[in-house]
């Protein structure tokens, strides 16, 4: 069983837009996939429950799809930082939730995608660190890189607290999160030749287009997520 860890050089680092085409394009090999968000703020009350417009665009690409508690085991209302949000709602955070949801997504998938929160280093309550979730889960790292200015060097911090952090990079996906900027083929070549880690494809701004049809611009090696 595959899985991996999908984080950003920040929040709006295109994270879940990047998700859901990685959760197509594994679709489109014959497997089955499935992505989850362990923890989300920023989360509607529903006649269901809270839910999370990233987790459900996330549980609407899988195949199959299980059930929001899985995907979103801690939701959480107030969009802000995690830790300010569990806070306001009176949550203590632990990983139980997520080690049990995670385990039954591996029992129904060929590949889980766990897409992160905010960027690698976002604390998630004064006790633990969202690193702390790959690294319970022993999964390896793929890196959202958004587009915009000053991602060089945001791309360059993330890698590096990855890595240094003893976790494998599989590689990093730019994604133009920046419609008007300036450059954006100078800055992406840019990037690539600042990462020492493989260079995963690169993705459009695209809001409202169907996610399945931008696979194409991914260049997964055969086997992915396996290094």
């Amino acid at each position: 069983m595959n899985a991996f860890f999908v984080t950003g050089t920040d929040t709006g680092a295109g994270k879940t837009f990047t998700s859901v085409v990685l959760v197509h394009a594994l679709r489109q090999r014959g497997l089955r996939v499935i992505g989850m968000k362990p923890i989300a703020s920023g989360s509607d009350e529903t006649p269901e429950g809270l839910r999370n417009e990233d987790a459900l665009a996330l549980q609407a690409a899988s195949a199959p799809r299980p059930e929001y508690s899985l995907v979103n085991p801690i939701a959480l209302r107030t969009p802000t930082a995690p830790e300010i949000a569990a806070r306001l709602d009176g949550v203590t955070l632990s990983m139980a939730p997520i080690t049990s949801a995670f385990a039954q997504l591996q029992a129904m998938a060929d590949v889980v995608l766990v897409e992160g929160v905010g960027g690698f280093l976002a604390p998630l309550d004064e006790r633990i660190d969202q690193c702390e979730i790959p690294q319970t889960l022993g999964l390896p790292i793929v890196v959202v890189v958004g587009l915009k200015l000053g991602c060089i060097n945001h791309a360059r911090l993330t890698v590096e607290a990855v890595r240094g952090r003893g976790f494998e990079v599989l590689g990093w996906i730019g994604s133009l999160v920046e419609p008007d900027m300036l450059f954006p083929d100078d800055y992406f070549e840019a990037v690539k030749a600042a990462l020492p880690v493989p260079c995963l494809g690169r993705l459009p701004h695209a809001p409202g287009v169907d996610p399945a049809t931008l696979t194409r611009f991914l260049s997964l090696p055969e086997g992915f997520p396996k290094a």
